[in-house]
């Protein structure tokens, strides 16, 4: 017995000559999916994008519940509205889900692709744009990050560093071994301040990437720092730049980490600046795990995290008088309107260089008694 005419059993669709698809819209979709897959890492985009805006078309597919030739922009109204009011999440985020559906619909309805065409003739309808200017929110402004996000206080750094290294004596004196972990985290977080890093910046760093600056030779092998996986653009490789020592103690921790705590790891062959216990190099979970029991233990607020440091970089030279100019090359941004984001409106109007960040003699000599670790 069959079916309007077909046998029971028999698959009725092709895409590809010679391959039955017995579920043809599954299968369809997941062509679609694997085509837009391909086009977005031709464009060279990081797989961490590309496999980000896939799950994304998934989870809108899987919400509506139909397939893509049959999706209407008011499906995308009521998404993201959930997502909105249900499930609370940021407007970068949405706006982020948003715009990965329009580049799927984008890809399925270029004639080149030839999805529309193919959708109108097996299934009687064909995918359009449901993501328009008017169903979803504009991108008005180039900095969009949480308002409580913010930069440590110099006290609160102080703090924070303090605490760093208490942490590691405090393990060491009970005769653990996990006190290397802590003074790796500690140095960690002190070079992300002194060069103004980004997180993943300053996991990257490799021994290697600090040497000397000709004009620099108080600083020793640790006047310049290398960035060889900075920010990266749509399709580019990680930015690289190069970020000079402002900081007298930076190279004295830095020395103390890289010829006598660091070898303790084991690092032979290794050429990772911050060694795992078990793998090449520190991962993101226990970078953020350190940071947010030690912002917990001093009772800080959790408007500052990992980035804070960077922010801090900023604002603190800017208030301590450096070019704002010179700023900005160090940090790696384009624009001076990018690097003004991260400052105090108190400290815009300071803007006469210095040859070097000034800080109190008691500052200095605090900063100085946090880097040496207790016998």
């Amino acid at each position: 017995m069959g079916f309007n005419g077909l046998t029971l059993g028999v698959a009725r669709l092709h895409l590809v000559d010679g391959v039955a698809l017995l579920r043809p819209e599954e299968q369809v979709f997941t062509a679609m999916l694997t085509g837009f897959r391909n086009q977005q890492l031709a464009r060279n985009l990081a797989r961490t994008t590309v496999e980000g805006r896939e799950n994304t078309v998934k989870a809108f597919a899987a919400y509506v519940n139909t397939f893509p030739w049959h999706w209407t922009p008011a499906m995308v109204d009521e998404w993201l509205g959930d997502l909105r009011s249900l499930r609370d999440l940021k407007r970068s985020t949405i706006r982020s889900y948003s715009e990965a559906v329009r580049a799927f619909c984008h890809f399925v309805t270029d004639p080149l692709y030839e999805w529309a065409a193919t959708c109108e003739e097996r299934f009687g309808a064909h995918p359009v744009q449901v993501v328009h200017e008017w169903n979803t929110a504009v991108h008005a402004q180039d900095n969009e990050s949480d308002p409580k996000k913010r930069a440590f206080t110099k006290a609160e750094l102080h703090a924070f560093f303090a605490h760093c290294d208490d942490e590691v004596a405090r393990i060491r004196a009970f005769g653990r071994k996990g006190w290397l972990p802590a003074f790796r985290d500690a140095t960690l977080f002190k070079t992300a301040y002194a060069y103004g890093l980004r997180r993943n910046e300053t996991r990257m760093l490799d021994a290697a990437d600090f040497g000397r600056n000709p004009h620099g030779a108080e600083y020793g092998e640790f006047g310049r720092c290398q960035v060889r996986f900075g920010k990266a653009k749509k399709g580019s490789p990680p930015k690289r730049r190069g970020v000079l020592t402002v900081f007298d103690w930076a190279p004295d921790i830095l020395d103390e980490w890289f010829t006598e705590v660091r070898p303790l790891f084991g690092t032979d062959g290794n050429p990772a600046a911050w060694p795992s216990e078990r793998g090449l190099r520190i991962g993101y979970q226990r970078i953020n795990s350190r940071f947010i029991a030690y912002r917990k233990a001093l009772g800080l607020d959790d408007g500052l995290d990992c980035h804070s440091f960077r922010r801090s970089y900023v604002t603190h030279l800017i208030e301590d008088g450096w070019d704002p100019r010179f700023v900005q090359e160090q940090v790696g941004h384009e624009h001076a309107s990018t690097t003004s984001i991260y400052t105090n409106p108190r400290e815009l109007h300071q803007t006469g260089e210095k040859s070097q960040v000034t800080w109190s003699r008691r500052e200095t000599e605090g900063f100085l008694s946090l880097y040496k670790l207790a016998a």
